[in-house]
């Protein structure tokens, strides 16, 4: 029998002499446990509330015109996937949309990574700049897009302009705190030890800061994806945005629900591919361990 006690709504305690291979297995075990946990809890509540909302529209609680339910949003959604929809198939709408995501997602983050780490690391070129950056960042970004459709035309270099816009200040703001977060003692060292500013910057500051651009680049890509909707709200001839503009005219509730579905799936989609690539690039990070609760 292992030697430990468990108290009840706290950690584990060991008994002295339990070797660590049974504290590790007791702490994986807890882990998966608590997992099971989480993923039963998220299952059960998104259940209940599509349940409910089937319910009240079929017993006519909430009016199914403005409402409609989740077998109407789905029967659209399969509508659309067979039969396409009022402008040309629903891939290629969402082709479109994920185009002008996906580049205004790379180039906002690629350029508020570079920037945010260069102006970070130099004070001097920061204070000069950040008077213009935080008048710009005051500007609601979603009403830029007039004025890109109206300079750039309805094509796709007006959405990714707006994407790239919505992407680029989130990406910026955490890589210039990153860097400012770095630890200063860590930096002092490398210096004493003979490192040049490109070397501090490669080995110390950037690995410091990943956390915090990680940690907004899972936020961008859902920017990325408003971006690009609220263009093509604006003025465009496809996408997913123009679907829900049309939906909206129409009074489709049921499509308007429909679009809105498939890019919750496709900005979850977008977070996991982004925690793998995180995982993999931060190895280096000590796994994080939960008290079973």
């Amino acid at each position: 029998m292992t030697d430990t006690t468990f108290v009840a709504g706290s950690a584990a305690v060991f008994r002295p002499g339990t070797s660590d291979a049974e504290i590790e297995a007791s702490a994986m075990k807890a882990l998966k446990r608590r997992t099971a946990l989480v993923r039963f809890w998220q299952i059960a509540i998104l259940a209940f509330v599509i349940g409910m909302w089937e319910l009240s529209s079929n017993m006519e609680w909430i009016d199914s015109f403005f409402y409609s339910s989740p077998s109407g949003v789905l029967a659209r959604l399969y509508e659309w996937a067979t039969e396409g929809t009022t402008e040309g198939s629903l891939w290629y709408n969402l082709w479109v949309t994920m185009e002008e995501a996906l580049i205004g997602f790379f180039a906002g983050s690629i350029t508020g990574v570079f920037v945010g780490i260069g102006l970070g690391r130099n004070r001097f070129l920061s204070d000069i700049f950040s008077v213009y950056i935080k008048a710009i960042n005051s500007i609601p970004r979603v009403v830029l897009a007039p004025i890109f459709i109206m300079i750039m035309g309805l094509g796709l270099p007006s959405k990714v302009a707006l994407a790239f816009i919505m992407v680029f200040f989130v990406v910026f703001a955490n890589a210039f705190q990153g860097v400012r977060e770095a630890d200063r003692n860590m930096i002092a060292n490398a210096r004493i030890l003979g490192a040049s500013d490109w070397q501090v910057t490669r080995t110390v500051v950037i690995p410091s800061a990943m956390s915090w651009i990680f940690a907004s680049l899972h936020v961008s890509f859902g920017f990325a994806i408003i971006g690009a909707i609220v263009g093509e709200f604006v003025g465009a001839r496809f996408g997913i945005g123009q679907l829900i503009s049309i939906a909206k005219g129409t009074f489709d509730a049921a499509g308007m629900f429909a679009a809105i579905l498939l890019v919750m799936v496709v900005t979850l989609v977008a977070e996991y591919i982004m925690t793998i690539i995180e995982n993999r690039l931060a190895k280096w990070r000590p796994q994080q361990h939960v008290d079973a609760q």
